[in-house]
């Protein structure tokens, strides 16, 4: 009997620390992250701040949760749709992590907006932790499918720009050559030129910018990638 009463009240405070998080995430939507705070969640939830408290400490304890939360989420459903694509087809793992990426969005804007848009006012991330680890497994997934294009792509990529590791962050470039030994430096640029084009009308998308200039948001964005896979030599 007493094992159930335990259990009871586990799943009432993940029950109650979920409903914090979400409330969290309402107040950015209509507030900005400015509008996170501890005390703003206990009056939505009508429980007291020493309450609220006795699940995070601080604010920051929160919004790390959140963002790992988020960023996770995030990825697991990237990693999901490009590996029920064969190996074999670059081009499809391309578009199926880029699709994935865009659907999430759609489903969680107010997650999209706290890991890529305005940064949380005085939030101090903590070092290491699941969201660095989802975003290490975001970058690594990222630099995998422009690996797998490489040898059609690199070819084909303009002459002009002569790229080092000292061009990109240390922790980016030792990364990289740990996991993609051989890669070039020309490589991780382009990686994150595939990022920027993924994430652009997203990010439009996502902050209202597209709803009144185009009815088909989906259509923009399947154009935008079959165009970017094609600049790559290959076909989705």
């Amino acid at each position: 009997m007493n094992s159930v009463a335990v259990s009871r009240r586990e799943r009432l405070r993940a029950q109650t620390a979920q409903e914090i998080k979400s409330i969290a995430l309402a107040l950015m939507a209509g507030g900005g992250p400015d509008a996170i705070s501890l005390r703003a969640i206990a009056r939505e939830m009508g429980m007291t701040a020493g309450a609220i408290y006795s699940y995070y400490a601080t604010r920051d304890d929160l919004i790390t949760t959140l963002i790992e939360d988020v960023y996770t989420s995030l990825v697991d459903a990237a990693e999901a749709a490009r590996d029920a694509v064969p190996d074999g087809d670059p081009g499809g793992r391309i578009l199926a992590w880029a699709q994935a990426v865009r659907e999430w969005a759609l489903a969680n804007p107010e997650g999209f907006r706290l890991i890529y848009g305005d940064p949380v006012p005085g939030y101090q991330p903590p070092e290491g932790g699941p969201a660095q680890e989802a975003e290490h497994r975001a970058c690594a997934g990222l630099t995998g499918l422009v690996a797998a294009a490489w040898p059609r792509a690199g070819s084909l990529q303009p002459d002009g720009r002569g790229y080092a590791w000292s061009d990109f962050d240390p922790g980016l470039a030792a990364q990289t050559q740990q996991e993609f030994p051989g890669l070039p430096p020309a490589a991780v640029a382009l990686a994150l030129r595939v990022w920027g084009r993924m994430h652009g009308l997203v990010a439009l998308e996502i902050y209202g910018h597209l709803r009144t200039l185009a009815h088909d948001p989906a259509a923009l964005y399947r154009d935008e990638l079959t165009d970017l896979i094609r600049s790559l030599g290959l076909t989705a």
